[in-house]
């Protein structure tokens, strides 16, 4: 219903050539009314048979030339295969028209696993959720999602497992499977039930979500009346209210000043678009959106995407069997999981303390059990609940268990929940990896997240700390709001170097162009840079941060949500640490002050914020 915005108009020309002449070639010649002599005839191998092939010269082909397969013609540019059931003829515009003449239908594959059609659908699930991030990205509203890509796609079973997903961000992915889950728990008790043309939003922290920001679409997909898949859409929100704007307060200490929540809302009604339900919602609270309107209008990409995936997912579905695409569901979850159980058995025990600059510690061990061919992942022994917002709900735990042996499985698999079959997590109740309502989360997902990640691999004894933040940095004023993370080092391993400046393990996002950042917002992008030296000395040494810098052209509230400036990124095996990092708010009239790890700050116009992010930690001892 909104008005359209026109952004940009592209102009097309398409100029048409007249049709050939009968008796013509594709090259335009005369041709005699004979048809055709092979250049050659050969041996080919096609549907399994070897048969005598004739091989033509497509320049040599006369308007209306037709040939049965098989055949092969020839081109300057390409190879056409006429396969038995085949006709080919050359049109009026000599264009090749291939036509089945068998039209006996195709036989329906089997649910029985094999190794070439368990490749193939792994593919076309990761595919359709690769379609749902091109038809969110096309549609978004805002340069937080359309242009930093912070968002995320993924495709489910009837039961809520993650299937496949693009490769978008592992802290989403690795989450949303509970998000699923808690509307379908929600859904079957309230005597409504899940009906076609429903679908729902979450951002619950304690109910499947990770934190306010990253809201979750959620579209059941039905054949006929049964339940078959689920599709969801998770897009981080720059604007869901908050005491900031960004909706990233760095001091928040409930989850009330953190924005607005959404538990299980829902957002279609057998079809019929919830806007003016769900944009009282955004604007009520304490700390409502700033720009509703503009929420909502990320929230209907989101939902597009999630249509576009249905629709892919039913169309291989009406190729292949629903039962089909069922059970290879389940097959490509199977797979994942021998694939994890087979990297146990490289692995070693393990544990792992690694502080905050909060002094919050994430402490684990992981226990491997070879016979069983199974893992434990215990965080007995990190802190208690904190009073500030770095608590992680259960669900931010388990996508860092989860992204981290999916990394250690080393096949090409899609990131799915077979990936944790064989895994046992501990989360003691009460921790800041398990906090109970209304505790602050909102530096859980982005930051306690790449801590519990680097733990697992310094546990493992696989690899250095990365820069083990996100450097979240926002600002905004009355008319404008923007979110970023900034990319750093990443951490060296046995046999490999870190890499600098790349956001590391938790986060995929990217950063704005320069062009689009300064067009949309008031500010210019002064530097930005590789911190040179900053990451760890090492046999193998850890990657470099980045240097980038940011000055305003009209007075903003600033803030910084990070860790790592006080408490350096580890090194291992000997390997050195890597550099912490720094916020450096710089005014025009000259003077200047280091933020904390979380704060904020009202800069005017002209003033500069510097983020220098952290590297990653160097492994092995440096010669």
């Amino acid at each position: 219903d909104p008005e359209l915005i026109l952004d940009s108009l592209a102009v097309e020309a398409i100029g048409r050539s007249a049709p050939l002449a009968a008796g013509q070639t594709a090259g335009g010649g005369d041709v005699s009314t004979a048809a055709p002599a092979p250049l050659a005839t050969r041996p080919v191998t096609m549907a399994g048979t070897r048969r005598a092939t004739p091989f033509f010269d497509r320049a040599g082909l006369p308007i209306g030339w037709a040939q049965a397969g098989p055949a092969v013609i020839i081109d300057a540019s390409a190879t056409t295969i006429v396969a038995p059931g085949w006709t080919v003829t050359v049109d009026a515009h000599a264009n090749l028209i291939l036509e089945r003449q068998d039209a006996a239908p195709r036989a329906r594959g089997s649910t029985a696993c094999d190794p070439v059609s368990l490749e193939i659908f792994a593919n076309r699930f990761m595919g359709v959720a690769e379609q749902m991030g091109v038809a969110l990205q096309s549609t978004a509203w805002s340069v937080n999602i359309k242009e930093r890509l912070d968002f995320s796609c993924a495709i489910f079973d009837a039961a809520g497992n993650l299937i496949a997903n693009a490769p978008h961000m592992p802290v989403h992915l690795g989450s949303m499977g509970d998000s699923v889950r808690a509307v379908m728990t929600a859904r079957a008790g309230d005597g409504r039930g899940i009906r076609p043309g429903d679908s729902y939003l979450l951002n619950a922290p304690y109910n499947g979500g990770t934190h306010l920001p990253d809201v979750t679409v959620i579209v059941p997909v039905f054949v006929g009346e049964r339940l078959a898949y689920w599709t969801a859409a998770r897009g981080h929100q720059a604007d869901i209210g908050g005491t900031t704007p960004g909706s990233m307060p760095p001091d928040s200490r409930s989850i009330a000043e953190e924005g607005v929540l959404l538990d299980n809302v829902l957002f279609t009604d057998a079809g019929r678009l919830c806007a003016a339900e769900v944009l009282e919602i955004l604007a009520s609270g304490d700390w409502p959106a700033r720009d509703p309107a503009r929420c909502l209008g990320d929230l209907q990409a989101q939902l597009a995407a999630c249509r576009r995936g249905a629709a892919e997912l039913l169309a291989l579905g009406e190729t292949h069997g629903h039962d089909v695409v069922a059970a290879y569901m389940g097959h490509v979850q199977d797979n994942a999981e021998t694939a994890v159980r087979a990297a146990l058995g490289r692995l070693r025990d393990g544990e792992f303390s690694y502080e905050m600059d909060n002094g919050a510690r994430v402490q684990v061990a992981v226990r491997i059990d070879r016979e069983a061919g199974r893992a434990t992942v215990d965080f007995t022994g990190t802190s208690l609940q904190l009073p500030d917002n770095f608590n992680a709900p259960r669900s931010v735990a388990r996508a860092a268990v989860l992204y981290v042996f999916r990394c250690l499985a080393g096949s090409d698999l899609p990131l799915n929940d077979g990936c944790l079959r064989p895994i046992d997590i501990v989360i003691p109740d009460g921790s800041m990896l398990s906090p109970a309502f209304p505790a602050a989360v909102v530096a859980g997902n982005v930051e306690t997240s790449q801590v519990i990640t680097d733990a697992l691999f310094g546990a493992l004894g696989l690899m250095a700390a990365a820069q083990g933040t996100m450097n979240n940095l926002t600002f905004g004023n009355a008319a404008h709001q923007y979110y970023e993370t900034i990319a750093g080092g990443s951490g060296a391993g046995p046999d490999f170097a870190g890499a600098d400046a790349v956001q590391t393990h938790m986060t995929n996002s990217r950063l704005t162009d320069p062009e689009i950042l300064e067009s949309r917002f008031p500010v210019v992008v002064e530097t930005f840079a590789i911190r040179r030296g900053s990451g760890g000395a090492g046999a193998f040494a850890g990657g470099n941060g980045s240097i980038r810098t940011l000055r305003f052209r009209e007075a903003m509230t600033v803030s910084i949500l990070a860790n790592r400036r006080q408490v350096p990124p580890f090194g291992l095996a000997g390997g050195q640490p890597a550099a912490g990092g720094e916020s450096r708010i710089e005014h025009a009239d000259g003077s200047a002050r280091i933020l904390g790890s979380t704060d904020r700050a009202e800069l005017a116009a002209g003033d500069a914020i510097t983020i220098s992010t952290p590297g990653g930690g160097g492994y092995g001892v440096p010669e």
